[in-house]
């Protein structure tokens, strides 16, 4: 396998495929690096070098007790970059992901960024709070991370087609549920607690101002987990040079029930 060793001593599981300029993908909760398999695919085979990777607690990756706070999310990523290299990078975040690509540009500059994409992003705030009236409450995170502790195989199952949106009309198939359970039960569980704390209580403002480069903001105007008026309107509306594509009655787990939409909207976007 793939991997590097932080600087806190946690092993970092990626993939590296393609040759060309690199495009680095960072995966949503609470899935891994195998969510982005078919845009791997479609953009290495377009020309460009493609990197995903296991965030720490998930997937192939260690499974440290701590860490899992964004400032630390984004020196993983810096310490990747560095790893291997990479510059004039374009920055791919989805969910979570978001958060991490949007705190690298705040901590670590864009010096190596090309360009960044948020879709279905949790950035700039995701939790209700009293000048940010969108979103779910802290109640219902209290509520999930008590949920996962005491039977985080049935919340996975649970949630599934509330993230696709097989609740509301979309076709996905029993394989993508299965993956998702499959790919959910890989990381840790203190991560995907820990995690669901960093993402609801992260306020991704100020980490917007410092995102300079060409943005491309995707979102459904469908997402049950993630809702678009509170995020990736808000997101696009406060980057300096963002393009804003919403798909009309997308689910949160676009990347499968739009798989060739947002191929194409990628390599648009990264022929800029």
């Amino acid at each position: 396998m793939s991997v590097f060793t932080t600087s806190d001593h946690v092993e970092i599981y990626y993939k590296d495929w393609g040759k060309g300029r690199p495009v680095l993908l960072s995966h949503g909760w609470p899935l891994s690096a195998d969510m982005w398999d078919e845009q791997m695919i479609a953009l290495a085979e377009a020309g460009y070098r493609v990197i995903a990777f296991d965030r720490r607690g998930f997937g192939r990756s260690s499974q440290p007790w701590g860490g899992y706070i964004y400032d630390r999310f984004a020196d993983d990523i810096a310490e990747l970059i560095a790893h291997l290299d990479l510059s004039d990078i374009t920055l791919v975040g989805f969910s979570m992901g978001g958060g991490d690509i949007s705190r690298y540009v705040a901590r670590h500059g864009t010096t190596r960024v090309r360009s960044l994409a948020l879709l279905g992003a949790v950035t700039p705030v995701f939790m209700q709070r009293a000048d940010h009236p969108f979103g779910p409450d802290k109640a219902f995170f209290d509520g999930l991370r008590a949920a996962l502790l005491a039977d985080r195989a049935q919340v996975l199952v649970d949630f599934a087609p509330v993230f696709f949106g097989r609740n509301h009309g979309q076709a996905v198939s029993d394989g993508a549920l299965a993956q998702f359970l499959q790919l959910g039960l890989m990381g840790s569980v203190r991560a995907e607690i820990e995690s669901a704390t960093a993402f609801a209580e992260t306020d991704f403002r100020p980490d917007m101002a410092a995102i300079t480069v060409p943005a491309l903001v995707i979102h459904g105007d469908d997402d049950q987990v993630v809702p678009f008026e509170g995020t990736g309107r808000l997101a696009a509306e406060m980057l300096p040079d963002a393009q804003l594509r919403i798909y009309p009655g997308a689910p949160h787990g676009f990347t499968v029930t739009h798989q060739a939409q947002l191929t194409a909207d990628l390599l648009d976007f990264l022929r800029l």
